[in-house]
């Protein structure tokens, strides 16, 4: 059995990997994703873009991986495409017009609840099984989504207890190079103020596997920091952590760890953001606290309720970062957590794995 994949994001194979481990057959993955996974055409490094600006620096690269990757999954036997909506959702148009009857699925699928509702209509008619890592997913789809679980319940399987007496910082500067240029400015001034706050404290760095060997240099010096390459790692035992807006804000809420969100992108790409994605929280934690108290769906991210504090753009400075901290409301936070985790509910990887293999 061929079995086509589309995983774009450093995130998405992450939960690939998860999901091989769930299928029973033995299939041959082709397209897009790790070399670790199966044999790909082009690898998601290939892909590697931030904000608008860049999509246009590659976009006859994108034509040329587009068609060639139509031709190949139309000769699969199954299609699974993650994440990635800008480019996964023209592949599935392609695919189609060369082998209108094979089966699409779409795992992690385009928030539609941030931006574009009208794609939920168009994804629904180009693919087969929808499956859903969020609930309030569901009502935007009129009968090809199931609710699946989320995959990073694959991986935080258990809580964590909340060492209030630590002293360990955590700093999460994102996986992309202008991200990290842009806030380990801040970090390093914020780094210095809690040094003169505590004198025991250990400040934790988290640095992309990807980056391991290489391209260290768009960090700075890290004299001051403790380095960690694994998110689970890094966030053990911390007191509190910095992190850019990501799936790692959902990690961390799965973690126990109080924490707050900073992000700083272009300008531009700020501006465009604001323009389309009619949000009033960013942060993934945010969301899922706003989906959990009912109401109605369609809402979610836009009403006021947070969980945690969100400093973008001018707001993102150390000082506020500082503010963050001490001002952190812990009753509330440690409150919600445990109820977020009995919404989201529970992994995904086995039953998107069965519903795959299903005919």
């Amino acid at each position: 059995m061929r079995l086509f994949v589309a995983a774009l994001e450093p995130s998405s194979n992450l939960h690939l990997r998860n999901l091989k481990k769930e299928l029973l057959q033995d299939y041959e993955i082709i397209g897009v994703c790790d070399s670790d996974i199966g044999n790909p055409i082009f690898l998601p490094s290939d892909f590697s873009i931030m904000g608008f600006v860049d999509v246009g620096r590659k976009i006859l690269f994108f034509k040329k991986a587009l068609k060639i990757l139509s031709i190949e999954a139309a000769k699969s036997d199954k299609i699974l495409l993650m994440d990635s909506s800008s480019f996964n959702i023209r592949l599935a148009k392609l695919i189609r017009e060369i082998n209108p009857n094979i089966e699409i699925m779409y795992y992690i699928l385009p928030q539609v609840w941030a931006w574009k509702p009208w794609r939920a209509t168009l994804i629904e008619s180009l693919c087969d099984k929808l499956a859903c890592i969020w609930k309030f997913e569901l009502d935007y789809y009129k009968s090809k989504a199931r609710y699946m679980g989320h995959p990073l319940l694959d991986i935080y399987k258990e809580e964590h207890v909340y060492n209030k007496d630590s002293r360990i910082f955590v700093f999460m500067p994102g996986s992309r190079k202008s991200e990290i240029k842009r806030l380990m400015v801040e970090y390093r001034i914020l780094a210095n103020m809690l040094l003169d706050m505590f004198k025991d404290c250990k400040l934790r760095i988290i640095i992309p596997e990807k980056f391991k060997d290489s391209n260290m240099e768009v960090y700075g010096n890290l004299d001051n920091f403790e380095i960690c390459f694994s998110t689970q790692e890094g966030l053990s035992n911390a007191h509190f952590a910095f992190v850019c807006a990501g799936t790692a804000t959902l990690e961390a809420s799965l973690m126990g760890i109080p924490f707050v969100l900073v992000y700083k992108a272009k300008w531009i790409d700020y501006i465009i953001a604001k323009i389309f994605v009619r949000l009033k929280y960013v942060g993934l934690a945010n969301i899922i606290y706003q989906a959990m108290q009912g109401g109605d769906m369609k809402r979610v991210g836009r009403d006021d309720l947070h969980l945690h504090d969100e400093l973008l753009q001018s707001d993102c400075k150390a000082e506020k970062m500082l503010a963050a901290y001490r001002n952190f409301d812990y009753d509330k936070y440690f409150n919600n957590i445990h109820t977020l985790r009995k919404y989201l509910g529970h992994g995904s990887a086995k039953n998107v794995a069965k519903w795959l293999e299903e005919r």
